[in-house]
């Protein structure tokens, strides 16, 4: 949606729907797409990662300031005005949601027969 917003606020683009679970915040007259497709969801996300063998310590320092960022009032309403929303996790949290988001479109990867070109 950050990429699309500014036109569908325009009216230069029409959105028909939002791929997330629930209503978009800053579009709440835009349906979901699981309305016409059930069970549809397909969310956008962004996180920071460290290399494997990275020290506990650091890991939990990145984390706890990136999670302080996204709490941030100011912050949180850019991501808003973006039509995003901060997830503030723990690493453990957010290696699940990876392994859990590969897992998700690995099926469908398979589903669909796709192979790389």
């Amino acid at each position: 949606m950050p990429g699309a917003i500014e036109y569908i606020r325009a009216g230069k683009l029409r959105a028909l729907a939002v791929t997330g679970a629930t209503r978009a915040e800053a579009l709440p007259d835009i349906p979901i797409m699981s309305d016409f497709v059930p069970s549809y969801e397909a969310s956008f996300w962004i996180g920071v990662g460290a290399p494997k063998n990275t020290p506990v310590a650091i890991v939990d320092r990145l984390n706890k300031e990136i999670n302080a960022a996204l709490t941030d009032s100011k912050m949180k309403a850019r991501f808003a005005d973006l039509g995003g929303v901060p997830l503030p996790m723990t690493p453990a949290e957010f290696g699940k949601l990876i392994a859990d988001e590969t897992e998700k479109w690995g099926k469908v990867i398979r589903a669909a027969n796709i192979k790389p070109e």
